[in-house]
């Protein structure tokens, strides 16, 4: 903090600290004016200041971040000069945003890069919107471009950004008005050869626009809620995708789901393609339907990925057959816990490394108790190779609601069909709501093998009652004849709701 920079306070070595003996009389600590430091030191230390007060990589701390400078350089006139002589060391910018008069910072200020900043978080007047398009007049100076604004304000701003950003890295645009999918599309004309990180909520960008021809620094590229009007067939994503080997981060999220037989004709109405490798690509999210996902993943090798996202709309069938190839080879994976949790409005599966290295997860979007379990049954289904090393499965439910038109009760086969790709399963983990359900599922039938399901069972974890027990009690006594006992434990409901990976 600038008050703090007026003295440095220099401690004797280390090995001179100690106890003061009895009647050794106080030695002052010697402090050196700050005046004399050099030029470097001072460089050293505004830069330290700036990476504690910025946060580039969360635009939500940007409105101020980038002003870090502005009271330094009214210290002194030598603070000044050093800070204005190096503004590439200290990534120096002039920061337009919310109530800032933008014609008169121009006027008067060094021609350093900008940051744009406006967000209706405050309030924005007609000068802040002047601001916003006197700014992007500059185009071969803004740096980053923040927008979180209402749709109208947007419209307008958008359709001006027709011409080059040369030295744009940074663009963040959300709308702020919910619901609303009318957003004005990028201009074909808008270029950003430089830009290296690119979010956009709702999504209104040509997937054949000459821009991501060109941006093929992009290190981080996010489309949520793309609208119909602004979709793109699988084919057109992965072209462009292919110019982009620097890419670590792809998030790529559809506002309503195309019929899973229309993605499936354009996919063999397409070229053939070759794979595509993306090799610094660490975290992947899709949302959208099941036939589009696997046209991507089927042409998409990722050798580092780390953490996978999917959240796919309630269809009829579920096909990703090229999922658990796109998560890599079956021996390098060792998910050994997962959790499946089913609510109001979705199932959730979770599959966590066990030192956090790689994450999975999976939510499949309906509303009934038995859809969801089927339709996480055939998504497992097609993970059997990475879930045959897990060892801890756990269970939850957040309740439904009671009506007929929930479909709560779930057929007995589509539990075991559920259960079946865990054929290493040592541990089972249910909550309390459905432990009935379960214990029936696990009880073998006549004529059925005693082990055919979860042969490696050692332990049943519970959370309920007396109740709850006794529902597994047949369960238990069958594995027992069968010579292959499994512990039956109580486990308390906290840890259902508070749930740690180990």
């Amino acid at each position: 903090m600038p008050g703090c920079l007026s003295s440095i306070t220099c401690l004797p070595p280390v090995g001179r600290l100690g106890r003061r003996a009895p009647g050794q009389p106080t030695r002052k600590i010697p402090h050196s004016p700050i005046h004399t430091l050099n030029d470097d030191v001072l460089l050293n230390v505004f830069h330290l200041y700036r990476l504690d007060n910025l946060n580039e990589d969360n635009p939500f701390f940007q409105r101020g971040g980038q002003r870090w400078w502005y009271k330094l350089a009214q210290v002194c006139r030598r603070w000044r000069y050093l800070i204005l002589e190096a503004p590439s060391h200290l990534h120096l910018h002039l920061q337009c945003t919310n109530g800032v008069p933008i014609a008169n910072m121009l006027a008067h200020s060094p021609p350093l890069p900008l940051s744009i900043y406006y967000s209706d978080r405050y309030p924005v007047t007609l000068e802040d919107e002047e601001g916003i398009l006197l700014a992007l007049r500059h185009s071969d100076r803004v740096h980053h471009i923040y927008l979180y604004l209402p749709s109208s304000k947007l419209q307008k701003i958008i359709t001006t950004m027709d011409e080059q950003f040369p030295i744009l890295e940074r663009m963040y645009i959300w709308s702020q008005t919910e619901g609303d999918r009318s957003l004005a599309l990028l201009p074909r004309t808008f270029q950003a050869p430089h830009l290296r990180h690119l979010e956009l909520w709702p999504a209104a960008l040509p997937i054949g626009s000459p821009f991501l021809t060109t941006a093929v620094g992009l290190v981080t590229l996010t489309l949520e809620d793309i609208p119909p009007s602004a979709y793109f067939p699988p084919s057109s994503l992965l072209a462009r995708l292919s110019l982009m080997p620097q890419l670590e981060m792809l998030r790529i999220e559809f506002y309503s789901p195309l019929p899973n037989r229309d993605v499936e004709r354009q996919l063999l109405d397409a070229p053939i393609m070759t794979q595509i490798t993306l090799p610094n690509l660490r975290s992947f999210s899709f949302k959208g339907v099941s036939a589009y996902l696997d046209g991507l993943l089927a042409r998409i090798s990722a050798p580092v990925l780390r953490g996978l996202n999917i959240k796919l709309f309630n269809q009829q069938t579920f096909t990703v057959p090229h999922l658990s190839q796109f998560m890599g080879p079956s021996e390098t994976l060792s998910f050994s816990t997962v959790r499946l949790t089913f609510d109001n409005y979705s199932a959730h599966l979770e599959a966590v490394e066990p030192e956090g290295q790689r994450r999975c997860e999976v939510w499949i979007m309906c509303r009934h108790l038995d859809w969801q379990v089927s339709f996480a049954a055939q998504i497992l289904d097609t993970l059997q190779l990475v879930l045959s090393v897990v060892e801890k499965l756990v269970l939850r439910h957040r309740r439904h609601r009671e009506s007929s038109e929930w479909h709560n009760e779930v057929d007995r086969t589509l539990w075991r069909q559920l259960l079946r790709p865990f054929s290493n399963l040592k541990t089972l983990h249910v909550q309390n709501e459905l432990v009935g359900k379960l214990a029936r599922s696990l009880q073998t039938d006549d004529g059925e093998p005693p082990l055919e399901l979860l042969p490696n069972l050692e332990e049943v974890g519970y959370s309920g009652g007396d109740d709850a027990r006794d529902a597994f009690t047949p369960f238990i006594d069958q594995r027992q004849v069968a010579g292959h006992p499994v512990n039956l434990t109580m486990v308390d409901r906290l840890a259902f709701l508070y749930f740690l990976w180990s």
